[in-house]
């Protein structure tokens, strides 16, 4: 398996377990397990970040351009009218 393959997978994986420790911060009643979990979150948010950061400075990783000012103000409008950005 290549390094740059492993990064993905490493990526992958990552990505799966914060989108699984939203669900279970929402879920815990335990404020100590709650803030354990949330702990564990922001750690694995910071390593995804920085692992990011290693890939994209070996060209492994290519982000998505910049939105322009248009889409951004036809999103802000959309979520403004939904009642979801105040």
């Amino acid at each position: 398996m290549h390094e740059k393959d492993m990064v993905f997978d490493v990526l992958s994986g990552t990505k799966a377990s914060l989108a699984s420790y939203a669900k279970v911060i929402t879920e815990c009643d335990n404020s100590q397990l709650r803030q354990t979990f949330q702990q564990m979150r922001d750690g694995d948010e910071k390593f995804q970040y920085d692992l990011y950061k290693i890939a994209a400075s070996k060209g492994y990783y290519h982000p998505a351009p910049p939105a322009n000012g248009q889409d951004i103000s036809c999103l802000k409008n959309t979520l403004q009218e939904s009642g979801r950005w105040s």
